[in-house]
């Protein structure tokens, strides 16, 4: 049997693409690859390499509190020497951010 090596996408159905928009594109940082007359967006998520550093970790969970947005903790079940947090997006999906300890 082969072996996936990777993904090429994921597909999320929002219930309000605005929303969708503001969490990912602008709390995340995520880059807008479609074009603006295509009604299903596609961002791009990670490049290869992608990683969040300390500062951009700190960042960005400041950045969820200031809004506020919940932000949980937890200890990561297999990866160790990292910190996380999870958010939930506008549809309630768990996103999880995991960065240096």
């Amino acid at each position: 049997m082969s072996k996936v090596e990777g993904l090429a996408e994921i597909v999320l159905w929002v219930a309000d693409m605005e929303s969708a928009l503001e969490f990912y594109r602008d709390r995340f940082g995520l880059e807008l690859m479609s074009p603006p007359e295509l009604p299903n967006k596609f961002l791009m998520v990670a490049k290869p390499g992608g990683r969040v550093d300390r500062r951009s970790y700190d960042e960005l969970e400041n950045g969820f509190i200031e809004a506020g947005i919940e932000v949980r903790h937890g200890v990561h079940p297999v990866l160790k020497g990292v910190r996380t947090f999870y958010v939930d997006d506008p549809d309630g999906n768990e996103v999880e951010v995991i960065g240096p300890a």
